[in-house]
């Protein structure tokens, strides 16, 4: 006798929305996480948390170390009422003894929610396609959606008064990295100006500056790519990220000789940037390379801030994509399946 699967697991979810980019969400839809994660920071500052994801649990995929991502998502699963399972390619066999089309159907038939920290994009992209419950980009060296969610809610927190999105400067600092991407079309999407500032060599390519081009058409918002340091002074947020990552140790020496000295945020540069600028960084910061110490640690940094709203932002995403599905059952029913297991139970 089959019998059916838990409400969070059932297999023909309707609606059912993955998040592998910012720019798969209308802004109605980003302004909902938004708000939901205001509610659920003013609710953790009283210690009040309704407990959103009781009795569910996040798989959380990690090809990739990570500090903020690990620790927000665990913790925010707690923090509702439910259960962060960790997974590092030593505890499962994503794509190597297993496909990761059925690593993603097995994981779908006992967890909530999957979300994924990958080494590429095409594993996020592969779980997406069956996996039953909703997917999660927790980065994948294309797009970091969970990062954007916190940086526009910290920008939000720290906007000068009087001040809408629409009427701020973006800065990125740097490589034309997951980030920048990311930070390129969320800034667009909200009709903000952006600015990725850095050597010539490492300037965002053409395929993401046409999805960039769509969203200034509907928002009116505009971009430069530039290497002119004087265009800081344009800016109300700067914002810095590494000059390599993990898996460019190979281009570390090359890409630092690009960097060093003339992109290092530094508290000069920042006396540069617009008045009441603020830096954001996501972390983590080599503050001998791309920021300095000074810089990371001043009045206008908000990077720690910014490091907090990872855990609101995680808080708001496993209670916006799990609540649609979940049927709270009544006491009757409680009361019904009880029973039954009790009088089984006592014959044992």
């Amino acid at each position: 006798m089959k019998l059916p699967s838990s409400s969070a697991t059932d297999l023909n979810k309707k609606n059912m929305k993955h998040m592998i980019t910012m720019n798969d969400f209308s802004r109605k839809e980003i302004d909902d996480m938004l708000e939901l994660m205001t509610l659920l920071k003013e609710a953790r500052k009283d210690n009040a948390i309704p407990q959103l994801f009781k009795n569910k649990s996040v798989a959380m995929i990690f090809e990739a170390g990570s500090t903020r991502t690990r620790v927000s998502f665990e913790t925010a699963a707690t923090l509702l009422g439910g259960h962060g399972l960790f997974l590092s390619p030593r505890d499962i066999h994503l794509g190597a003894k297993e496909s990761i089309d059925d690593t993603a159907r097995v994981l779908s038939r006992m967890c909530d929610i999957i979300m994924a920290r990958t080494n590429s994009g095409e594993i996020t992209e592969a779980l997406t396609k069956m996996s039953t419950v909703p997917v999660i980009n927790g980065l994948d060296c294309v797009y970091h959606p969970t990062q954007m969610l916190a940086d526009i809610f910290t920008i939000q927190e720290h906007m000068p008064e009087g001040k809408e999105l629409s009427d701020l400067t973006v800065a990125f600092m740097g490589d034309a990295t997951d980030v920048c991407r990311s930070l390129l079309l969320t800034c667009t999407k909200y009709g903000m100006n952006f600015k990725q500032i850095g050597p010539k060599k490492y300037h965002m390519q053409e395929e993401w500056l046409r999805l960039a081009d769509k969203n200034c058409a509907e928002t009116g918002a505009s971009y430069e790519i530039t290497d002119d340091l004087s265009k800081v002074s344009e800016c109300n947020v700067i914002y810095g990220d590494s000059f390599y990552w993990t898996t460019q140790l190979d281009e570390k020496e090359e890409r630092l000789a690009a960097f060093m000295p003339d992109y290092v945020i530094t508290k000069e540069l920042l006396d540069k940037a617009a008045p009441g600028a603020i830096l954001l960084h996501c972390l983590p910061a080599n503050d001998k390379e791309e920021i300095t110490r000074e810089a990371l640690d001043g009045d206008r940094s908000v990077a720690f801030d910014e490091a907090e709203n990872r855990l609101t932002a995680q808080m708001a995403i496993l209670v916006y994509f799990t609540h649609k599905f979940d049927i709270k059952p009544s006491e009757e029913t409680i009361k019904y399946h009880e029973d039954r297991i009790n009088s089984l139970l006592e014959k044992l």
